[in-house]
């Protein structure tokens, strides 16, 4: 049996790079979450106007990986105080989000964020939202920096 976990943090390229590699984790996808277009493609998002957020989806084992595991490791690989920007990129598209699917995962979303504010200087500002639908993104986005390894990513672990 396996759980699914929607996070946005920047971009999705070096996001999925990261947390492909945690054990447990079965299988990630890039897309978009979080906006009001059906079926946006990367043209609509990188305009800023969709509402949606360059996003990962997470396919894991949870007797593997815990979604708070997942949290965690996610609070630390982006920087969660600034506002709608990772590094160079910036505008709503690369907001820190963790889209909830249930009751628990945002339960757990809340509690990983009071874990995680003692280690930043700012306050976090990642945004708590229920899930409400995951496009994916283009051929050429998925799996980005598996087959271009110096390709763009502003993403390190902290």
């Amino acid at each position: 049996m396996t759980e699914t976990a929607t996070l946005a943090g920047g971009c999705f390229w070096g996001v999925e790079e990261l947390v492909r590699k945690l054990p447990g984790v079965t299988g990630t996808t890039v897309g978009y979450a979080g906006g009001t277009l059906d079926k946006p493609g990367y043209e609509d998002v990188k305009t800023g106007r969709t509402g949606h957020a360059e996003s990962l989806q997470i396919v894991f084992d949870p007797t593997k990986i815990t979604f708070d595991e997942i949290l965690d490791f996610f609070f630390r690989l982006h920087d969660p105080t600034t506002t709608n920007r990772q590094g160079n990129d910036i505008g709503t598209q690369y907001r820190s989000a963790i889209f909830y699917h249930d009751d628990a995962q945002r339960d757990a979303a809340e509690r990983a964020i009071q874990r995680a504010q003692p280690k930043w200087p700012r306050p976090i500002v990642t945004e708590v939202a229920p899930f409400t639908n995951f496009y994916e993104a283009e051929d050429y986005h998925q799996d980005y920096l598996q087959r271009k390894p110096n390709g763009y990513t502003c993403h390190y672990l902290r």
